[in-house]
Formats: C-alpha cells, sequence, structure tokens
C-alpha cells in the first residue's frame, strides 16, 4: 500500500521530491551561512548527518535521505508501518548491504538506515540524550541538539485546505480513505512562529537522563514584518500543478505568497540556536 504510486498514498509520493528538496536546500543554505564557502557539494550536503523521522510510515522520505548519506533512523508509533518500511529497505542493497553487495565506500556515500517500532519518548528512555541533527517529526516536539533543525510537513487550518484536503480528497474523490485528515489537528504557519516566539526547552527532556540546561530561550528572537529572519525560520508553501501532476515550492518573494500559497499545504523549517 506504502510503495504503490498509483495506490491511496500516490499525492505523498508526488510530494516527496518536493520534501526532500526543501531540507536540502535548507541545510545547504545554512552550510554557507556558516563556512561562507560557495563550494560545498550540493549533493553531499546530508552526508554523515543524523536524522530522526517521526512517523516515517513505509519509509518514502527516510530512504530518499539515506541515498543522500544521512545516517537516518525511522520511527513510527504503527507496528505494520515499521514492517513494511523494513521490508522494502531489505530489498535494495544500497539501504540494506549484504557481503555481494557494493562495497564499504558506496554505501556510506549513501549513510544508513535503521527503523524501529517506538515512540519518540520511549526512544528516549531507551538510549538516552541522543543527538540528531535533522529531526522530521509529524509532531512538534523540537530537538534537543544545539543548532539542530526541525523539518515540518504540515496543512494550515482554512477553508482552502478542508475543501481541498477533505471535502474532495476524501468524500467525493475518494484518494484517501475517509477520516485520514482531521481537521482540527491542522496548523496554520503563524500558530508555529508564535510557538518558536517563546522561550523553549524540549518538552521531551523529561523523559531523558539528560543533565540540567540552561535557561530556554526563543528560537525565533523577533518577527520581521510577519517573517522571521531566514536563518532563523521559515515557511514555504507547496502546491500541487493538476496539469503538470506534480508538487512544487511556492517561490521566495511571490506576490500573496504568505496568503495563497500557504493556505493549504506548507513546509516548516526552524533551528535551535546555536550556543
Amino acid at each position: 500500500m506504502w510503495w504503490d504510486e498509483g495506490g491511496e498514498f500516490q499525492m505523498l509520493h508526488k510530494m516527496n521530491p518536493v520534501r526532500v528538496q526543501f531540507v536540502r536546500d535548507k541545510l545547504l543554505e545554512m552550510r554557507r551561512e556558516e563556512e561562507d564557502d560557495a563550494s560545498i557539494n550540493e549533493t553531499r550536503v546530508l552526508e554523515d548527518l543524523n536524522v530522526l523521522d517521526v512517523g516515517c510510515g513505509g519509509g518514502l522520505l527516510c530512504e530518499s535521505l539515506t541515498r543522500l548519506g544521512a545516517n537516518t533512523l525511522g520511527i513510527d508509533a504503527s507496528s505494520s508501518n515499521i514492517s513494511i518500511a523494513s521490508l522494502h529497505a531489505s530489498a535494495d542493497p544500497i539501504l540494506s548491504p549484504s557481503p555481494n553487495g557494493p562495497s564499504t565506500s558506496a554505501r556510506k556515500k549513501r549513510g544508513t538506515l535503521q527503523y524501529q517500532h517506538t515512540s519518540v519518548e520511549d526512544l528516549l528512555a531507551q538510549r538516552g540524550p541522543k543527538q540528531f541533527d535533522v529531526r522530521l517529526p509529524n509532531q512538534l516536539r523540537p530537538p534537543r541538539q544545539t543548532g539542530g533543525h526541525l523539518f515540518l510537513s504540515t496543512i494550515a487550518r482554512t477553508p482552502l485546505a478542508y475543501l481541498l484536503t477533505i471535502f474532495a480528497a476524501e468524500d467525493v474523490l475518494r484518494m484517501v480513505a475517509p477520516g485520514t485528515h482531521t481537521y482540527s489537528k491542522y496548523i496554520n504557519p503563524h500558530e508555529l512562529l508564535g510557538f518558536f516566539l517563546k522561550p523553549q526547552s524540549s518538552p521531551i527532556a523529561a523523559v531523558s537522563e539528560a543533565p540540567a540546561q540552561a535557561p530556554a530561550r526563543p528560537w525565533i528572537a523577533r518577527l520581521y514584518g510577519g517573517h522571521p529572519l531566514r536563518t532563523e525560520a521559515e515557511t514555504r508553501g507547496i502546491i500541487y500543478l493538476p496539469w503538470k501532476g506534480e508538487w512544487t515550492l511556492v517561490p521566495r518573494g511571490a506576490p500573496g505568497a504568505a496568503t495563497w500559497g500557504e493556505a493549504c499545504n506548507y513546509l516548516f523549517w526552524v533551528r535551535r540556536p546555536l550556543e
């Protein structure tokens, strides 16, 4: 089901390249800000980064990031999802190396991939203060890694989003099963920004054995004309182009992008301040 590109998750398959593009482009942008080095290899920006995908489903995003060099851990509360993801990865010698597979150096360039049936709270309770460079959660739980990146792919709580994702996709076209989406759980971009304008400490610290942390501080210092500094956080709308059969990122600075471009599906990035 998860890996049937013409099935229930076909729109997620089509969205996956755009999500990967946003993650890679944002990490590349921040590397260039920090290192002031225009010669950074764009294809290797994820190499050796530790990535946690919370709510990984069948592993669509996990596999893509691993092939780009990330050391990826996908976790999900559904044991069937983990079974599907593990089974699919096992069919790829790059993702599930064997003695007769590619060389060690070739595998290293594509990172490592693991799956675990667990919640993020239980993961930290088991492993202690595990550090991840990048987190891709399906719920708002900031990373504990100083300078760590948090990416979200979510839906705004607007009439347009209800019309497209529930009324059209579920009730009329039956592209996904009725009940797949819950409108009350949608979240608007300004609500995410407001959350990170407040002093933040990790809400999962209580279940880990981490040492006492410094007093919490906002991850976003302030907004400028309703927008954060691009080095602190960013929201980008993604829209589906039916005449092309693909998703695309709304260009930065497009007229009205914050209104129409983020009125349904959008991506969000924020970074824990460097200390």
